[in-house]
């Protein structure tokens, strides 16, 4: 069982051959295993396989998210969508919107960028709601 989530080969030629889609996604509070070391697979596989690494794997982060689900940020979301609509399509995911909720009602929504793209506040707009925020890199 720890080699499904002891993933430590950067080299994923095959799946990338196969043409495959890659989708992962991770909270940054996860408290089960490391972010950053996540982050730091992500990056070592884009290494290996080169910039064209976004064009079959993606990795999208949640501010605030527990391991999976749950925590204090905008924590649920739909990762199957964009992941059928890449596979089927050849679209792949810019953003995934997610969403908080307090007392089963909707309070926040928030955009998940690609990997290492960041969501920042466009200057305008309810700093509650998803299109208030652009996907950008990091500066």
């Amino acid at each position: 069982a720890m080699r499904l989530i002891d993933a430590t080969d950067t080299n994923i030629q095959a799946f990338k051959k196969s043409g495959h889609k890659l989708l992962m996604y991770m909270g940054w509070q996860d408290l089960a295993f490391s972010p950053r070391g996540t982050v730091e697979y992500y990056e070592a596989v884009t290494e290996t396989m080169g910039k064209s690494t976004d064009e079959y794997a993606r990795l999208f982060m949640a501010p605030g998210m527990y391991h999976c689900f749950g925590g204090p940020g905008p924590n649920k979301f739909d990762y199957m969508t964009p992941l059928v609509t890449w596979v089927e399509k050849d679209i792949a995911p810019e953003k995934i919107i997610a969403h908080q909720y307090a007392d089963e009602k909707e309070v926040r929504t928030h955009p998940l960028c690609p990997w290492p793209k960041i969501a920042r506040y466009k200057g305008k707009g309810l700093p509650e709601e998803a299109n208030s925020f652009s996907c950008r890199a990091p500066q």
